[in-house]
């Protein structure tokens, strides 16, 4: 009957409500922006630009996949044992989060050098194998591990089913990568109209860009945090 397909429905979209912040605070990582800006800029734009964007979809799907995959072979123990796992994990993961986003405003906020790592400067030099295995790569850094591990978290307490978990992988995947994949596929569609708005982002980004990343990111860790307080 209808009932039963509404609550699944509504199960599926309790599990996306509760992936959102995580997926925003994949979406501003400054890392990848700033790669994708450099892309963009770059002579070679039209070779490394769609790689960058596939291995960009395929590293956050295939790290959030994995983590609920790990999550669901976890031993079946009673429900509420469960449960206070979970929000245990949350805790830990939270508090990762909120000391990982301190410790870079500290840095960031007592820099006075550009924000731009020495390895980005060769980024306008990528062909597209190396552009996709950079995109891929990014999203095993230990932000985006954590991340994933969070996401994969709120997969298995949902209790969805295997169709319903990819649903809810495909619709994080998309909020994460929103913030890549709409400014390629502009700039490849009208570069004469949007190259400027990549140039004025790419100076804000270098000096504001790492700040405004780590204080979302302790946003979402205080959520984080308080989810998993208030499972115990």
């Amino acid at each position: 009957g209808i009932l039963p397909i509404w609550k699944r429905v509504n199960t599926v979209w309790q599990a996306v409500g509760a992936l959102l912040p995580i997926a925003v605070a994949l979406a501003v990582s400054s890392v990848p922006i700033m790669v994708m800006i450099m892309i963009l800029l770059s002579p070679r734009r039209n070779v490394s630009a769609l790689p960058f964007l596939l291995g960009w979809v395929i590293g956050i799907a295939l790290v959030v996949f994995l983590s609920a995959l790990g999550a669901n072979a976890l031993p079946e123990a009673p429900r509420r044992v469960q449960d206070t796992l979970a929000a245990v994990l949350e805790i830990v993961i939270g508090a990762v989060l909120i000391c990982g986003a301190v410790i870079s405003f500290l840095w960031r906020s007592r820099s006075q050098t550009a924000g731009v790592p020495n390895w980005l400067r060769s980024v306008d030099s990528f062909g597209p194998l190396s552009s996709f295995a950079v995109a891929v790569v990014l999203n095993f850094r230990p932000k985006g591990l954590v991340l994933g591990v969070a996401a994969g978290l709120v997969l298995r307490g949902a209790s969805l089913r295997p169709w319903e978990t990819a649903v809810g992988i495909a619709i994080y995947t998309v909020l994460a990568a929103s913030t890549v994949v709409v400014p390629i596929i502009a700039t490849l569609l009208a570069p004469h109209r949007v190259e400027p708005r990549l140039v004025a982002a790419q100076a804000w980004l270098t000096k504001n860009g790492g700040i405004v990343a780590a204080l979302i990111l302790f946003m979402i860790g205080v959520v984080i945090l308080g989810d998993g307080l208030a499972g115990l």
